[in-house]
């Protein structure tokens, strides 16, 4: 008899916390490189690959090699994370704006 909780059974995977991890990390990888550029969900996306890179960079179960390229890896989603951030500069005043006074009374 087919168990109806079983539907979801075939995407459901058990694996060690720095497998999921990284499984998470290409899938949000995936999730950035299919986005489209005005996506406004990039900069948050990249700013978690670097937060996944910086622990998996870290992790004591992944080789010191596999360490160092994934630190490497952080660096570039790094400049890309600060690349996706909005610049927030003030807006250039216009005339139609009105001189701050001097003091408050």
């Amino acid at each position: 008899m087919h168990h109806p909780s079983c539907e979801a059974c075939d995407e459901e995977y058990t694996l060690p916390p720095v497998e999921a991890l990284m499984a998470g990390t290409l899938a949000l990888l995936t999730g950035y490189a299919q986005s489209a550029p005005d996506c406004a969900h990039r900069p948050l996306m990249a700013a978690k690959l670097v937060s996944n890179l910086f622990f998996l960079s870290g992790h004591p179960d992944l080789s010191p090699a596999m360490q160092t390229m994934l630190a490497n890896l952080r660096t570039r989603w790094q400049m890309e994370a600060e690349r996706q951030q909005p610049h927030t500069s003030p807006p250039a005043p216009t005339p139609l704006w009105h001189a701050a006074p001097a003091g408050v009374q």
